[in-house]
């Protein structure tokens, strides 16, 4: 070999080496960026078809063989899971997370949420466009809400629209031999329930799950704190929802069912892009006063007063964590990060989010449109034995002697210990061995989004799923 020869296979050499590892680069970016999938839904009755489809977001690597399937809770959207997905699909090389963006986030309006994040809108504009209107009629253009009228057929969007939604996503998931773990938060852990008791065709949904995992709810009943209704009181929850002047959606702040989403995507979405800005929200004069600040706040610290579990009322539990406290001194006053997390993790769980691949709107962790039969439905899965009120609803979570799947559980102060109980319950229904749950409280420390937006390493929800996961599920 010619000395010519050497330096030009040396440099070869070298090129092959930088193509690999720019190569290994882009696989890892790509793998640690979230991308979005839409696929058909099921065939709801009444729906126009292009509300058909359910969304997935994608958390780590697609080459991975085991997929965390995860429902959000009430008013929650499928990028909500974002923080908790990435730290554990940083920590379980083999697992993707997929969360679920169920179809009624498809009725939200995200233009000027998008054009925020890309620079085309400022703060001001995109308060305005969503909230400012409303009281000053001038403001054009503005945000125009979804009618009563314009989405009568949503009253129909129930659980067994969701369940037959999500059983798109489970097989989709379970594609090339993959293994298939359903969790949920909240609200989503009675669709898991749902799921995995549900009959489908005389076969359990557990049948195509390696297992469960219940994040602070869960779908049992209680005669204390979550009575089973009877048919009458069922069938009076069905009139009265399809009643012409019933809104498809509950209102969490009268009087607009989106109102709610609304407030949590804008609050938060400006916490993160602009967290020194003084906030807008907190001198409008119809913002709810316990979600004001005593004094002029950053976006920061108006968005972590309201939902931080010192500060905010009682009424938002839903959406509370703990993430510090407003700071001691600041004109406007900002925010001081401390216990579980930040007060931009606990944003990010909310905030728009764009830029994803193969994206092509805009998402958020909320849902400004929460179909009220979904959650009246969920008030009769009774851990999968079947009842009289399911009958009328028109679901069929009647298998719950079915579900032999490792199952773990986890319990902030809004569940109490009762997801614990719920669980247990559950398995013991169907013979699941003892080795097989994990049931994790933490009741005095753990608020009900901290599970998903506190600190990795301050996450006792993260630090024992992880174990679960790689121990249990086969």
């Amino acid at each position: 070999m010619t000395a010519l020869t050497k330096k030009v296979f040396a440099l070869g050499t070298v090129l092959a080496v930088v193509v690999a590892l720019i190569s290994l680069a882009a696989a890892t970016a790509n793998a640690a960026t979230p991308r979005v999938t839409t696929m058909e839904g099921f065939k709801a009755p009444g729906t126009p078809e292009q509300y058909n489809e359910v969304k997935v977001v994608k958390y780590g690597s697609p080459e991975a063989g085991k997929v965390l399937v995860l429902n959000p809770g009430t008013s929650a959207g499928g990028t909500f899971f974002g923080p908790f997905a990435r730290a554990l699909t940083k920590k379980m090389k083999g697992w993707q997370v997929w969360a679920i963006e169920r179809r009624e986030n498809m009725l939200e309006d995200h233009s000027y949420l998008e054009k925020y994040m890309t620079g085309e809108a400022t703060n001001q504009e995109v308060f305005d466009y969503y909230l400012g209107w409303l009281t000053d009629p001038s403001i054009s253009p503005h945000f125009t809400a979804k009618t009563t009228a314009e989405t009568e057929f949503a009253k129909k969007w129930g659980m067994n629209v969701a369940v037959h939604d999500t059983r798109k996503v489970v097989r989709a998931a379970k594609k090339g031999g993959r293994t298939v773990v359903m969790g949920g938060h909240s609200l989503g852990g009675s669709i898991t329930t749902a799921y995995a008791t549900w009959d489908f065709n005389g076969k359990a949904g557990a049948k195509g799950l390696s297992g469960l995992v219940f994040i602070d709810g869960a779908g049992a009943n209680s005669p204390t704190t979550r009575p089973l209704p009877t048919a009458e009181e069922a069938q009076a929850n069905v009139d009265n929802l399809n009643d012409p002047s019933t809104s498809p959606f509950i209102t969490l702040v009268p009087p607009f069912p989106w109102i709610a989403g609304v407030f949590n995507a804008t609050g938060s979405t400006a916490a993160v892009e602009d967290p020194d800005e003084l906030s807008i929200f907190g001198s409008w004069p119809l913002a709810p006063a316990d979600l004001k600040p005593p004094v002029p706040a950053t976006n920061a610290g108006q968005y972590g007063y309201a939902v931080d579990s010192d500060t905010s009322p009682d009424n938002l539990a839903l959406v509370q964590s703990h993430i510090g406290k407003l700071a001691g001194s600041g004109d406007p006053r900002g925010w001081h990060d401390g216990e579980l997390g930040s007060v931009r993790r606990a944003a990010t769980v909310f905030s728009e989010q764009i830029g994803m691949k193969h994206q092509t709107v805009g998402q958020d962790g909320t849902s400004w449109y929460h179909p009220t039969k979904l959650s009246i439905d969920a008030g009769a899965i009774n851990n999968g034995v079947d009842n009289p009120a399911q009958a009328v609803y028109g679901d069929h979570a009647t298998m719950g002697h079915s579900a032999r799947l490792p199952m773990y559980s986890f319990d902030t102060s809004l569940g109490g210990g009762r997801v614990a109980d719920a669980t247990r319950q559950l398995a013991k229904q169907s013979n699941v061995p003892k080795g097989w749950v994990k049931t994790v409280k933490r009741t005095k420390t753990f608020s009900h989004i901290d599970p998903i937006s506190a600190a990795p390493s301050r996450n006792a929800f993260l630090k024992t799923v992880v174990p679960f996961l790689r121990h249990k599920v086969k």
